[in-house]
């Protein structure tokens, strides 16, 4: 059916309704002979009468009768499709929302977001993936609708909004043998680190930033993730320098002390990125005005453009 237009099919599922050619075309609007030219190529696409006259009208053949269906159902996927992008009910909808997230969102971000969503969208569902060397073209494929977090690497081709600044942060055990009150530099390179292998995310940043101040980190121990690494902390005398935003959440619930960075470090901002074919999608563009209320800073509110 590749080479019938949207018309031809209208004409078909018509002519079924009413058994009538002129009583086709009156419906549709059309002359008749407009209705029955599109019956004609109809036919010869078909190779098929498709609807002959009998006492009764125009009545489908047995291969008209099977088409019926089928075209039925193009015609509604069609009308779908084309008014799909007017509206988004969050009320009402049911749809799946795959985001690519940083374990740090997961672990900070998520319960807020997904509180949100279940109480102003019930029939919305959530699939959260781990940034990865893939997030770029499951973005581009629409396999994930929105990505999360600190990710420089998205900066150039992707649409972004900045949500809200972020710093690094050291954390050790609230009885940790050594630091107490604060941690000086000399502290820092002297004692055994922990460190997180995050791919996909900019967290590299720390190590060439540490490389570029001449500053020694003695990493004995390296994990992939910073819930992880929180945790292992918490029970040795590893010190681990993480965003600011977790260390809080680690400090609230376990046996932590945070302490400044003793060097100087800029901040790095926390974003959502989307892909252009999905700009003006309503549920994408619902969805992310969520996440900017939710967890954006006021400042951040006119924040959003294209690399």
């Amino acid at each position: 059916m590749q080479n019938l237009d949207t018309r031809l099919l209208q004409v078909f599922d018509e002519i079924y309704k009413t058994r009538s050619v002129s009583r086709a075309a009156e419906q549709l609007g059309l002359g008749q002979p407009v209705v029955s030219i599109a019956l004609g190529k109809l036919r010869q696409h078909f190779g098929d009468p498709l609807f002959v006259r009998t006492s009764t009208g125009m009545d489908p053949t047995p291969l008209g009768e099977e088409l019926v269906r089928p075209i039925r159902n193009a015609i509604d996927a069609l009308e779908a499709a084309l008014g799909y992008r007017t509206t988004f009910d969050p009320g009402s909808v049911r749809r799946t929302f795959n985001i690519a997230m940083t374990d740090i969102s997961q672990i900070v971000l998520l319960p807020r977001l997904w509180a949100r969503l279940h109480a102003v969208a019930p029939g919305v569902s959530v699939e959260v993936a781990n940034l990865s060397a893939e997030t770029a073209r499951l973005l581009e494929a629409g396999e994930m609708d929105l990505a999360l977090g600190f990710i420089p690497q998205l900066d150039a081709g992707f649409y972004q909004q900045t949500l809200f600044a972020q710093r690094y942060i050291c954390l050790a055990r609230t009885d940790h043998p050594r630091i107490q009150g604060e941690m000086s530099l000399e502290q820092f390179q002297a004692e055994e680190h922990a460190a997180v292998i995050s791919p996909g995310t900019g967290h590299g940043y720390l190590d060439r930033e540490l490389a570029r101040q001449n500053i020694t980190r003695k990493v004995v121990l390296r994990v992939p993730n910073f819930l992880g690494v929180a945790l292992v902390v918490e029970h040795t005398d590893l010190v681990v320098t993480i965003p600011a935003r977790l260390g809080k959440m680690m400090e609230r619930h376990g046996r932590f002390q945070i302490y400044p960075t003793p060097f100087s470090i800029a901040g790095y901002q926390i974003k959502q990125f989307w892909h252009e074919r999905f700009h003006h999608d309503p549920g994408n563009c619902w969805l992310r005005k969520l996440i900017r209320e939710l967890l954006g800073a006021p400042s951040s509110a006119g924040a959003d453009g294209k690399a």
